[in-house]
């Protein structure tokens, strides 16, 4: 697998990964989903394609990262005391998902940063493989 196709699906990913936060924000006040409970923020669980340490010991080759799964919080819904919400219990509590918003901003911030560098390297693998092809042609 070459360095642009191993970048593209780090893109893949990572663009999924924003997808999940932009959802995660999305539905920060989500106090009741078609089943009936509050929003739960997912997480978005990735890693590489085969096994690193097999690569290292010089079994196989690099073949970039996958998703394994997209998992929800396990973290219990925040209550707050807002007798007049129409999802308020008979303690006039209402669930909301158990969201932060800083970490959760923080992981938009890392997502994109990450994105942006895996375009440089798209750009700089295809830089490297033009020069090489104009090398050829001179030769």
């Amino acid at each position: 697998m070459n360095a642009m196709e191993i970048s593209r699906t780090a893109l893949d990913v990572e663009w999924r990964r924003l997808e999940i936060i932009a959802q995660n924000i999305a539905n920060a006040g989500t106090t009741r989903t078609a089943s009936g409970a509050p929003y739960r923020p997912l997480r978005l669980v990735s890693g590489p394609r085969t096994n690193f340490a097999a690569y290292l010991g010089g079994q196989g080759e690099p073949a970039g990262v996958e998703v394994y799964s997209i998992e929800a919080s396990n973290q219990p819904a925040r209550r707050v005391h807002e007798p007049s919400h129409p999802d308020a219990d008979a303690e006039g509590f209402v669930s909301y998902p158990a969201f932060d918003h800083a970490g959760e901003m923080t992981r938009l911030v890392t997502t994109a940063r990450i994105y942006e560098a895996n375009l440089v390297a798209m750009s700089i693998a295809r830089q490297m493989y033009a020069k090489a092809v104009e090398i050829g042609r001179r030769g």
